[in-house]
Formats: C-alpha cells, sequence, structure tokens
C-alpha cells in the first residue's frame, strides 16, 4: 500500500522507503557522504530500535526496508540529522553547491520532501521490494553484479549490515 506520510496507525509497520536529493542532484558518491548516511543507520539500529532489511545508497537516492516502533519519528529524525550533516559537508567540501539547498525561507535541506513509504504488507512484496532495491545499482549500469556495489545490502563486505528478518 503506498501512501504519503507515514500514518499513527501504521507507524510500526515495515516499509520500503526512498530518500531522494532535492532536484536528484548526485551528491552522495563524494566526501564521504555515503558514511553519514550509514553512521546515523547504524546509530538508529542500536538506539532507536530500527531494524535494517534492505538498503542501497544510490549518487542521489538510497532506498531501505525498515521496521521502527516509531516509523514516521525514523524518517523524520534521519532526514533532519543527514542534512544538516551533509549540510556541513558541503559547507567544507563544495561551498558552490550549498545555494542548492536552500528554501525560499533560508533553511537547508538536502532530501525532497516525500519518502514514498510503501508498507510491506505482504512476504511477495517484501521480497520484489528487496530485489529491486539489491538490483538498482545494476539497472543504472554501475556494477555487472549487484553485490559488486558496496553500498548496498547486496555486498556482504558492506560496513553496515541488514538484519534479519526472522529474528
Amino acid at each position: 500500500m503506498s501512501i504519503k506520510k507515514i500514518s499513527k496507525e501504521l507507524n510500526s509497520s515495515v516499509y520500503f522507503l526512498t530518500f531522494t536529493a532535492k532536484k536528484w542532484y548526485y551528491i552522495f558518491d563524494r566526501h564521504n557522504r555515503w558514511n553519514i548516511i550509514a553512521d546515523s543507520l547504524q546509530y538508529c539500529r542500536k538506539n532507536k530500535n530500527l531494524k535494517l532489511y534492505g538498503f542501497v545508497f544510490m549518487l542521489n537516492h538510497i532506498h531501505l526496508i525498515v521496521e521502527s516502533p516509531d516509523a514516521a519519528g525514523f524518517v523524520r529524525d534521519f532526514k533532519r540529522y543527514t542534512s544538516r550533516e551533509i549540510h556541513k559537508n558541503v559547507v567544507i567540501t563544495e561551498p558552490n553547491i550549498e545555494k542548492m539547498f536552500v528554501e525560499e525561507d533560508g533553511t537547508y535541506s538536502i532530501w525532497q520532501d516525500t519518502n514514498m513509504p510503501i508498507v510491506l504488507e505482504y512476504e511477495k512484496v517484501f521480497q520484489q521490494k528487496l530485489n529491486y532495491i539489491l538490483e538498482n545499482p545494476v539497472r543504472k549500469n554501475y556494477v555487472s553484479d549487484a553485490s559488486f556495489w558496496y553500498w548496498s545490502s547486496a555486498n556482504e563486505s558492506c560496513e553496515l549490515k541488514s538484519d534479519n528478518v526472522n529474528e
């Protein structure tokens, strides 16, 4: 079931989420920005009971399959924190692109507003979304095999690990 926002009634469900950089700008592939995202997810796993069942970090977006007792809170906090940390990184490493992410009111955000949350109620849909995530770098012709893309739960050597669904 695709929805615009995570509702209170479904807040603790398993979700397929997509976080996209504003203007679809290729921003994450340099200056350790993928590490900022991974560190934030790792923090949420350790401190906020986030379960991470699948992920892929692309050049301008990320896909996640997550479960949390407070999925809406996770999305809010994750986007706020990573936006702030990536902003600091941009100011130091690429100050000329900073203005691309400043809103009319002067606030700064890396992320588009929507997260395109999809509740994964059925095993078949879960598997479809997981396969979609893992094959994303292959479809983009970045790699010939999903396991070759480092920032993916398909890559066993990735420092960020996914959780087992059955635990």
